[in-house]
Order: C-alpha cells, then sequence, then structure tokens
C-alpha cells in the first residue's frame, strides 16, 4: 500500500455520459468515494438517483454501487467508501447534526449501508458548517459516526472548504481525532459567485503579500492548508484536492477582469489544443487558457504540470496525499491528471 493517498471521487451521474465506475484509472488511484447519498433530518438516508445506484446496468451488474463492490473484488488494495450530501444536498445537516436521535440513527445507518454495499467507510461533504452551534454539532455527529464505525476497521473522511468563513467554526484538533483524513477543497475559489475571474484551484495566491492582492483572487490551496496546520491539524491527515474540471469567464481576458457569464466544463472534455497549449504558472501551479476562438473567455485549469508541482508541494509538507473531483473526469494517456499526481507521489 503506498503511503500516499491519491483519492478519486466517483459522482453516480456520469454514468449517464458512459463513464461507469470501469473508467477509473484504477493503477493509479488508493481510495474511490461514491457520490452522493442522501440524508433526511431524522437521520435516515435517502437515494439521490435509485436507478443509478442499484438498477441500471453497470459493468455487467446492477447498479454503481455493485459496479464499485465489484472492482474493489478485483481490486482489494483499493478503499471504497460512500459520500453523504455533497454541494446540492447539504440542507440537512444542520437539524441530523443538532439533534442526538437524528445523529445515532444517522451512524446506525451508515454502518449498515457500508455493511451491505461492502464498503471500506464514509465521507461527510456537508458544505459546510457555517456557524458556531453547527461547529459544536458537527464534531459530535463525527464523534456519533467514529463510533459506529471504528478504526482502523472503517474509514471517517470528511470534505471541507479552504475557507476561513468555514474552518473557523470548527474544533479542528477534535475534529482530526475523529477523521482519518480530511479532504481539502482547494478549487471552486473563483466562479460565478465572484465578481472577477480567477484562477479556480491556485495552489498560491498571486503574492505573499495579501494586500497587494484584490480580495476575490487571495484564496489559494496553501492559504487553507497553512490555517489547518496553525490549528493543529495533522499535516499527514491533510488531502489536496485537484478539479478535473475548468472554469471559464466570459469574455475576460485573464485574473481579475470582470465577466458577463461563467460555467464549468469537465478535463476530459476540454479542446485538445487549450491542454497542449495551456500558460502554466509554476509559482502559483496554475494553467489556463484564452479561448480566441470562441466564446468561454479566460479559463482556469489544472493540467499535469501543475499536479505534478501540487503533488511536491504535498510531500515537501508531509501532506497525506491527492484527491481528484472527479476521477471520470480525467482524461486518459499522458494528459491524464491521476496519473501525473501518482507519478509524482511515488517519485522518492
Amino acid at each position: 500500500m503506498s503511503q500516499y493517498i491519491n483519492a478519486v471521487y466517483y459522482p453516480s451521474w456520469r454514468v449517464y455520459k458512459d463513464k461507469p465506475p470501469s473508467c477509473l484509472d484504477i493503477a493509479s488511484i488508493t481510495h474511490i468515494f461514491y457520490a452522493f447519498v442522501g440524508v433526511n433530518e431524522d437521520g435516515t438516508l435517502r437515494p439521490l438517483d435509485e436507478w443509478a445506484d442499484n438498477d441500471k446496468e453497470v459493468d455487467g451488474v446492477k447498479g454503481c454501487l455493485a459496479a464499485i463492490a465489484e472492482l474493489k473484488r478485483q481490486n482489494p488494495h483499493i478503499k471504497t467508501l460512500v459520500s453523504v450530501g455533497g454541494g446540492a444536498s447539504s440542507k440537512e445537516f444542520p437539524k441530523v447534526a443538532e439533534s442526538e436521535t437524528a445523529r445515532c440513527t444517522f451512524a446506525g445507518e451508515i454502518r449498515g449501508f457500508c455493511e451491505k454495499h461492502k464498503l471500506d467507510g464514509a465521507d461527510i461533504d456537508w458544505e459546510h458548517p457555517q456557524d458556531p452551534d453547527a461547529g459544536v454539532n458537527y464534531v459530535k455527529f463525527l464523534q456519533e459516526i467514529r463510533r459506529a464505525l471504528p478504526s482502523p476497521w472503517f474509514l471517517l473522511t470528511s470534505a471541507l472548504p479552504v475557507g476561513q468563513y468555514c474552518l473557523k467554526h470548527l474544533d479542528l484538533p477534535a475534529v482530526s481525532r475523529e477523521l482519518d483524513f480530511l479532504n481539502l477543497m482547494s478549487y471552486d475559489f473563483a466562479g460565478s459567485w465572484t465578481d472577477v475571474s480567477g484562477h479556480h484551484a491556485q495552489l498560491m495566491p498571486p503574492s505573499q503579500n495579501l494586500n497587494e492582492v484584490y480580495p476575490a483572487l487571495r484564496a489559494s490551496a496553501h492559504g487553507g492548508v497553512n490555517y489547518l496546520l496553525a490549528h493543529d491539524f495533522p499535516s499527514r491527515k491533510i488531502v489536496l484536492g485537484i478539479p478535473a474540471y475548468a472554469r471559464y469567464f466570459s469574455p475576460s481576458r485573464g485574473p481579475g477582469h470582470p465577466f458577463e457569464a461563467s460555467g464549468e466544463i469537465d478535463y476530459c472534455d476540454l479542446p485538445e489544443r487549450w491542454v497542449n497549449n495551456a500558460y502554466v504558472e509554476d509559482a502559483a501551479a496554475t494553467a489556463s487558457f484564452v479561448d480566441d476562438e470562441g466564446d468561454k473567455g479566460f479559463v482556469s485549469f489544472d493540467v499535469p504540470r501543475t499536479v505534478q508541482i501540487k503533488a511536491q508541494y504535498a510531500k515537501s509538507i508531509g501532506l497525506g496525499g491527492l484527491f481528484y473531483w472527479t476521477g471520470a473526469g480525467d482524461r486518459v494517456g499522458g494528459d491524464s491528471l491521476v496519473a501525473s499526481g501518482w507519478r509524482e507521489l511515488q517519485n522518492y
């Protein structure tokens, strides 16, 4: 087993785009997170897509969950976890976490779900605790789940953003005691919610003096990591996120420009010339392309070189490794982000 984590999320909806679990680069990954399963306010689990989860013919079996179980049977070194929540299915978490009864119900249900589907554990993707009370309840929630999924027999992880707007509400040492590792969502720094365009997954901000940087461009992976380390979160339990998708800002020509429209494109769907001719800034570990022939404007994304730099950074400060949203959005061959990260993590 590698000393580093190189994990991917597999979103069930990608099965409708001819990307079943078998599309994942099994040779380059250590963990698969199945995204997503929902939760009700009483703590019971609910499917977000019953057909994709359990009924659709996928990789010769019925449902993506069975396909994930079969992948694990054939590749027992891979750890598989169910990810609960996600950006569109997190509104129930505050009610679940504040109720002792609901927390206990959830813990029992998630244990049963893992056993039924032969999973190694659970990932809590609550996006995100928004006030001090939610932060306290988040820790209680993790503690209850950990009792139901005891280490080392089960894994318990969670995904959180780099922003202090969330992390400041959490007792981070207490969180670290419950989790095997934390998936730090070090992407989505710029998008439709920001007033200017920017790199959406920069490792470093444009300047070390943040007073020189426009507020919308200050977020960085390094800033999130530094905050965690400064609050006694163990470095080896931090896993750095890599986006396998681009964000575009039209008609912007570069970071800091205003824009009229924005959106995202999976990395596997980017034109080859964008990837091959991307402008890479090693210092910030960013790549970009300006779409002169179309209507996308400034486009920010990762390429193998930027993932290599992020993997080197992860190793240099003792992080646990990398994860990718999503494994199904990656390209195959020499342009693969997942394979690039894996090679660099293994490069001693």
